[in-house]
């Protein structure tokens, strides 16, 4: 496990592996950044080796260049910043970026100090927390241990902040980066390992010791209390499936937030079937539903003043004789009826269900998260998700996510899209508009809402990277959205 510490001394009497150093990007030149520290004879040496190895300061660079007797660390280690940065939230995001590219190229090293340049305790915070998200290693069951890397075993953050502002930072930082790890590794789980029992399994083993109440509805139950759209997409699959509502309740919490996440542990696309190719990544489909049980256990690390409902909509999209049919009509609970029409627009009827379950207890907020839509990728590319939903709180989720260091662009729900999803045989169809897609998606949602203050996150890009890893994002299981929902959580407990 890895260790976080924060130093006031001196970086270059701090003993370690490696000492890692900020290089900005001037244009066609590069310059340190932030290590007065460094004795003379050492900063020309450092600027001897950046013009010699042409080193040009972009985000997330690595040098390595030897020490020398200016430092106690074995290693010097140069990363990049970007150009300068003014705005306080972009500044944070670029060291989140650079100390992550660091910790990940460092990996399987046992002490490394960063000496970035950090102006207060949020920087050094942002420091720790891009160091710790870069710093993840999925350990792969059945993978020996010689063919991982450990992770880098301590992270030193060397900076002038101090006090409570700064411990506090970094305890947030770990806390925060915990949670992306705990959802990476759900995300990179084989669908044989992780399905809707198992799953609502792990959510009961995660809660336990904490303040943290879970309840689970198995099948019987579900069908029982009239949830529709989770049996009806569950109905295919050998593995049933499963609603898990989490509680936090702490005393004089200001306000009470409903957090809904997609939980499909595996979409084949049912009957109306994905190509074989689309189906590689189908692990990923509950991405949402680990991002909510991991921003409520944030949050009761926390200890944030505000309550925090959970609902996991747990599903497997299998197709077989039992598997239900384009066409079928389900009844979501509290009696809106849906023709499906293509039962590989499932997410939305599991969300469906919970939403409304979520929406019965008069929460000030309903926020759901889902890889619902494919739309949303060919719109917003694979690092930026999509939020909607009513204004003030779309527009507070996309500041969220700024803060958080997130990228969210705020989208419309153009009202001329609901037609699309009239049928003469249901409420409300679950496909409608080819076009905007991922509106309609956004639309449909909304039908479900109660009419409550509500954000829908559409991660299906982001949620699952494919190439190769950058700064602090891994390859596979991202963690997307929940560094925005614990800062959302944070804001309003304010």
């Amino acid at each position: 496990m890895t260790t976080l510490n924060l130093s006031s001394k001196d970086p270059a009497r701090l003993a370690a592996d490696a000492l890692v150093i900020g290089v900005r990007s001037d244009g066609a030149s590069a310059t340190v950044e932030g290590a007065d520290f460094l004795s003379r004879s050492a900063s020309e040496s450092v600027a001897r080796a950046i013009t010699l190895l042409g080193v040009t300061g972009d985000t997330g660079q690595i040098t390595r260049i030897p020490a020398g007797d200016a430092v106690k660390a074995d290693l010097l280690v140069l990363v990049g910043l970007g150009s300068a940065v003014e705005d306080p939230d972009g500044r944070r995001e670029r060291l989140r970026r650079a100390a992550g590219s660091a910790t990940a190229a460092l990996a399987g090293t046992g002490h490394v100090v960063f000496a970035l340049p950090t102006e207060g305790a949020q920087d050094a915070g942002a420091v720790a927390e891009g160091a710790l998200l870069g710093n993840y290693v999925y350990d792969r069951p059945g993978t020996t241990k010689d063919k991982i890397k450990n992770p880098v075993g301590t992270i030193e953050i060397a900076t002038a902040a101090r006090g409570k502002a700064a411990k506090d930072a970094l305890a947030r930082a770990e806390v925060t980066a915990n949670a992306v790890h705990g959802v990476r590794d759900l995300v990179n789980t084989s669908p044989n390992l992780l399905y809707p029992a198992s799953f609502a399994d792990r959510a009961a083993k995660a809660v336990k010791g904490t303040k943290i109440s879970i309840k689970v509805l198995d099948e019987k139950q579900l069908l029982d209390g009239g949830y529709g759209g989770i049996s009806g997409v569950g109905q295919g699959s050998q593995r049933p499936p499963r609603l898990v509502r989490l509680s936090y309740s702490p005393a004089r919490a200001k306000r009470k937030i409903a957090l809904v996440g997609k939980g499909i542990t595996f979409d084949s696309g049912g009957l109306s079937l994905k190509p074989p190719k689309s189906m590689e990544t189908m692990k990923s489909d509950m991405a949402g539903a680990a991002a909510v049980l991991h921003t409520v256990l944030a949050a009761a690390a926390l200890e944030l003043p505000v309550a925090v409902t959970g609902w996991l909509a747990l599903a497997e999209n299998m197709p077989s004789a039992a598997a239900q049919r384009p066409s079928d009509v389900v009844t979501i609970r509290g009696g809106k009826t849906v023709e499906v029409l293509n039962t590989d627009a499932e997410g939305r009827l599991v969300l469906a269900d919970a939403l409304v379950a979520a929406s019965e207890e008069k929460p000030d907020l309903l926020v759901d998260i889902a890889t619902l839509t494919g739309a949303q990728a060919v719109a917003l590319g694979n690092q930026v998700g999509a939020v909607m939903g009513t204004d003030a709180e779309r527009s507070s989720v996309a500041e969220a996510a700024t803060r958080a260091g997130e990228q969210f662009w705020p989208m419309p729900l153009p009202e001329e899209l609901r037609a699309s999803l009239n049928t003469p045989t249901a409420d409300l169809a679950n496909i409608g508009e080819r076009m905007g897609g991922m509106l309609v998606a956004g639309i449909f949602l909304k039908e479900f809402t109660g009419g409550l203050p509500w954000a829908h996150l559409d991660i299906a890009g982001p949620a699952f990277n494919e190439g190769g890893a950058r700064h602090y994002v891994p390859k596979g299981g991202t963690g997307m959205g929940v560094r925005t929902l614990v800062e959302l959580l944070s804001a309003v407990g304010r």
